[in-house]
């Protein structure tokens, strides 16, 4: 199901970690994430309360800048 709150999301399993871009343009990364933890959030119904419940505030989090505008 889409979400209404995240647009999308990249995993990196070698560094475990996951990108998670809002709706609302604002990117984070979270790190120390295991790849279990992320075949969950992927097939969570909601992507938002999943995040909210098991993501978020669980795992180190930086904010990243805006991504760059694609050249499609």
């Amino acid at each position: 199901m889409p979400s209404t709150v995240i647009k999308r999301f990249d995993y990196w399993p070698d560094s475990q970690e996951l990108v998670i871009l809002f709706t609302t343009g604002r990117r984070y990364l979270y790190s120390e994430v295991s790849e279990e933890a992320v075949g969950e959030f992927r097939a969570a119904f909601s992507k938002g309360v999943h995040f909210n419940r098991y993501i978020r505030d669980r795992y180190p989090c930086t904010e990243l800048g805006e991504p760059a505008p694609s050249t499609s």
